[in-house]
């Protein structure tokens, strides 16, 4: 028996992490993600990591927004204007910017409006 790992509960649990009602409300909390994830299955096709790898090249591995350095998975690739609001502009270079994940967060929470323009990435 060992205690439910919750902050200051002490009920005692014989396998798990948490007592059951804890665990319900570790469930229900999950995080919301600000990502969008109806395009998973286009994040996976050849020709989004054709035109992805182009953007990193381009900005040669700096993030547009901060200027920091990114690689790997740091590096986020974010549409100007969302796939959502128009799916032809989701390959076009012009209407991605390399991101770093905190300026991706913000960039994504920011509500105004953006015009895809070559020289918005300078």
């Amino acid at each position: 028996m060992k205690y439910c790992d919750f902050n200051g509960c002490s009920c005692k649990i014989s396998k798990g992490r948490y007592c059951p009602e804890h665990a319900a409300s570790k469930k229900q909390r999950k995080k919301k993600d600000i990502y969008h994830h109806e395009n998973k299955p286009f994040y996976r096709t050849g020709a989004w990591k054709e035109v992805a790898d182009f953007v990193y090249q381009r900005e040669n591995g700096c993030c547009q927004r901060c200027g920091k350095f990114v690689f790997g998975r740091q590096a986020h690739r974010h549409h100007v204007v969302p796939i959502r609001k128009n799916p032809l502009l989701k390959l076009e270079p012009n209407n991605i910017r390399l991101l770093c994940p905190k300026c991706h967060t913000i960039e994504e929470n920011d509500g105004e409006d953006k015009k895809v323009f070559a020289n918005y990435f300078k």
